[in-house]
């Protein structure tokens, strides 16, 4: 079976990573990175249960757990929004 084959992971991440430079909003990086820790898995010949289903869920956690660790450490931070407080048209 084709989903099995570290290839085709290591060419969806490729594919996710290139997505996420043209749209940058942290949320494809955090997929190419699950893709590309299932693509390692399984060159390195560690198999994923075996099961295409539990494959990809091995890879929505993985790529859930990147994206909040992401969000973390590069999403905004406290003081970086700015809240105006009067209005312009006000005057």
């Amino acid at each position: 079976m084709m989903w099995d084959q570290w290839w085709v992971w290591a060419v969806g991440a490729l594919i996710l990573a290139v997505g996420e430079v043209l749209l940058p909003s942290f949320l494809l990086l955090g997929f190419s990175i699950g893709a590309a820790v299932i693509a390692l898995l399984l060159l390195v010949g560690i198999p994923v249960a075996g099961n295409v289903y539990v494959m990809v869920l091995v890879f929505a956690v993985i790529s859930l757990l990147s994206w909040i660790v992401l969000r973390r450490a590069l999403g905004i931070r406290k003081g970086q929004v700015k809240l105006f407080d009067r209005d312009i048209n006000e005057d």
